[in-house]
């Protein structure tokens, strides 16, 4: 090991994707943290002092920071919000684009998920394009933004998300009212090129106020402005959000009835229904055989990327292990991720170099005060109890029936 090693183990603070700079870095740096290598004890041993330490600090680094790995539940999500974004993208008739809702639980991959389509997108959209925005003036050189990702604000107004969107381009809000903000939205997604407007932790919103059900109707009127509007939050069925709503069964998709907004700013002419594609990022399941081992092969992927020296083949994925991570995460891939992440760093710090049921039961998870979430909100789920037998099932994934579990016996 090199000592240009330490750059990605003390990699510095984290980008702020809710400004344009800030998304800016973490799209184009995404994907550069490179893992420990792996080293077996004796090559470990090998090393001086300073560097076995430096290799543990960087193996601790691949543990908090695992990928994201794909599931069933999140290709789903992605092929639809990469078709819809792409479709709207290159759409030159003046319709109003239809949107995506994606929901599911706290802790579900949902925001990272959302984050890496997008960002993949603009990817391609700036390849495409030679980094230069097709839509600008003349002669003008605006920031070009393919994706503004934007946090619902935690006591949302219709004025306090308009300056939420516009912060993100670094836009001028002081002493402007509503109508004036607006129409600066409306002015900053055109001149910067916007294709998609990433709105997350959408279920903030509490539709028995006021000011919320004005700020969704706010939102909807974003649609006229030619993106694509991504609403990502805890459980949208259940927050109130769709109950202006209807369900077409002809496209599949929710209908929302046109926004009060339009008429009032000026957004569009005519009164136009929005549409949301709504799409669950849902937890892994361990009803059925197929559930259980797309469980086990996600489990596997997991324990490719660690890098414990005493690990053997098959420490998640061989015996009661995976119905144990399943009782203690429920399936949800962010418990899962914290439950590695701590009983890496005490396998590490004991020496045993590998991870058990026995040194798991020893690690909380414990999300309290986790930060920038809203626990009223639903984005920080329950954690399930360290020892509940009552879960626990025998893993029957891989069980030969034989013949008489499929022929009839007369």
């Amino acid at each position: 090991m090199t000592d240009s090693a330490i750059p990605f183990i003390l990699p510095g603070p984290p980008p702020q994707r809710d400004t344009a700079a800030g998304w800016q870095s973490w799209r184009t740096s995404r994907d550069i943290f490179k893992p420990a290598p792996r080293l077996d004890r004796a090559a470990w041993r090998a090393l001086s002092a300073r560097r076995r330490t430096l290799h543990d600090l960087h193996r601790a680094a691949t543990h908090a920071n695992l990928p994201l790995l794909d599931t069933p539940m999140s290709r789903a999500v992605a092929k639809l919000l990469n078709g819809r974004i792409e479709s709207n993208a290159l759409k030159h008739k003046p319709t109003t684009r239809a949107g995506v809702m994606i929901t599911g639980g706290g802790y579900q991959g949902k925001t990272e998920s959302t984050c890496e389509v997008a960002a993949a997108f603009e990817d391609r959209w700036l390849a495409l394009h030679h980094n230069l925005n097709p839509d600008a003036l003349l002669g003008t050189r605006d920031l070009h933004a393919p994706v503004a990702y934007v946090q619902t604000p935690v006591t949302a107004k219709p004025k306090s998300t308009c300056k939420a969107i516009l912060s993100f381009y670094g836009a001028e809000t002081t002493n402007m009212d509503l109508p004036d903000l607006v129409r600066q939205v409306a002015a900053s997604l055109h001149d910067h090129g916007t294709k998609a407007l990433l709105l997350d932790d959408i279920t903030r919103l509490r539709m028995h106020r006021a000011d919320d059900q004005d700020t969704l109707d706010l939102i909807r009127a974003f649609m006229s402005m030619n993106v694509t509007l991504v609403l990502v939050g805890v459980d949208i069925p259940a927050s109130g959000l769709l109950r202006e709503g209807r369900h077409d069964p002809r496209t599949g998709q929710v209908v929302m009835p046109p926004s009060r907004h339009a008429n009032i700013h000026g957004l569009e002419a005519t009164q136009t229904e929005r549409r949301f594609d709504l799409v669950e990022l849902d937890r892994f399941r361990y009803d059925t055989d197929d559930q259980i081992a797309a469980w086990i092969d996600h489990l596997a992927g997991v324990e490719n990327e660690l890098r414990l020296m005493n690990a053997p083949e098959g420490m998640l994925t061989a015996g009661t292990m995976p119905e144990y991570l399943y009782q203690r995460t429920d399936g949800v891939v962010g418990l899962l991720e914290r439950l590695m992440e701590d009983g890496c760093r005490d396998a590490i710090e004991t020496g045993k170099e590998r991870l058990t049921e026995q040194l798991l039961e020893n690690i909380t998870i414990d999300l309290a005060g986790a930060p920038g979430r809203d626990p009223g909100a639903g984005e920080v789920p329950p954690v399930p109890p360290r020892h509940d037998t009552s879960r626990r099932r025998r893993n029957t994934v891989f069980d030969d029936r034989g013949p008489a579990a499929t022929k009839d016996v007369g």
